[in-house]
């Protein structure tokens, strides 16, 4: 059975795709700015995938928001 996803990775997909969303980027745009896959982000949305550190850096790269963010419950953020 799948263990559901931690607190931390809840948030960085909620940061990932409010962010996104304020940017009016699409998934597959997203991915182009990050160079990532598309199928990718919508895993990292869902919470499904654990970034790497390299990974959330081109995320924040892509949006335009510093790293740390990312990783920030929304009302922080």
């Amino acid at each position: 059975m799948k263990a559901p996803p931690s607190e931390l990775r809840m948030i960085v997909a909620a940061n990932v795709r409010r962010h996104r969303t304020s940017l009016a980027l699409s998934q597959e745009a997203l991915a182009a700015e990050a160079g990532l896959h598309r199928t990718y982000i919508g895993a990292i949305e869902r919470a499904e995938r654990n970034l790497s550190l390299d990974n959330i850096e081109r995320l924040a790269r892509a949006l335009k928001v510093p790293a740390a963010s990312l990783l920030q419950p929304e009302a922080l953020a």
